[in-house]
């Protein structure tokens, strides 16, 4: 029979208490979460025509940003979240439908505690500042619902799976390995053409200076006879 699930920041005389994570291992862990804006059809309208700007600079930029900083410092918002390491934060944003935009934070670390909480801040706070970004265009903006999508690593998984959860992640490194590839075969062949290119370059040098060396000797002899006449 399953275990019945209990509060874990309580302690047994009730009072609230952070988890002692000492004598779990250490291993690498995942999360990812997401959280909803949404905006009446006319400010929408307005948004996609101006680019996700606003008279405050461009709005999903400037959601990233305070978002992977509030990743961060999660541990000083929520009272017992143990400060981690970040080993990564990523945000995916973009339209949702019409009138929505949603938010999508991936975060990992390798401790003995999850980064379910960072994840969530990560998502919510970006959201925040979406709604800080466009409230000059209406204060009728709705944020929510935040929730978590998935996580990995620790005594169980959950949600979307470790492909999902690695969902964020997956196209940067790609990318990473496209530009490798890129990169390798062009500068091989640099580095092999160079000295052919080089030697052509310098016999054709030789070639030419040598003509006008000789007419030019040739035609100061000819004035130094010329003078002795």
């Amino acid at each position: 029979m399953k275990p019945k699930a209990s509060l874990t920041h309580v302690d047994r005389a009730g009072r609230p208490a952070m988890v002692d994570v000492s004598d779990k291992a250490i291993s690498a862990r995942e999360a990812i979460a997401r959280c909803r804006v949404r905006f009446s059809a006319a400010v929408a309208a307005q948004l996609r025509a101006d680019g996700l700007r606003s008279k405050k600079g461009a709005v999903i930029d400037t959601a990233i940003i305070a978002g992977t900083m509030a990743v961060k410092r999660t541990h000083e918002l929520i009272p017992f979240c143990h400060p981690l390491p970040i080993d990564g934060c990523r945000f995916a944003i973009d339209w949702d439908g019409a009138n929505s935009l949603s938010i999508e934070c991936a975060v990992k670390t390798t401790h003995r505690t999850g980064v379910e909480m960072e994840a969530l801040t990560g998502a919510t706070v970006a959201a925040l500042t979406v709604y800080d970004m466009c409230k000059a265009l209406s204060h009728a903006i709705v944020i929510g619902p935040a929730q978590l999508l998935g996580k990995r690593g620790g005594k169980r998984d959950f949600g979307r799976g470790d492909a999902a959860v690695a969902g964020v992640h997956a196209g940067e490194a790609e990318s990473k390995r496209g530009a490798v590839k890129r990169v390798q075969p062009s500068a091989a062949a640099s580095a092999v053409a160079a000295p052919k290119r080089v030697a052509k370059k310098s016999a054709s040098a030789k070639h030419v200076t040598a003509k006008p060396a000789s007419r030019k000797r040739a035609g100061t002899t000819r004035g130094a006879r010329g003078a002795g006449a």
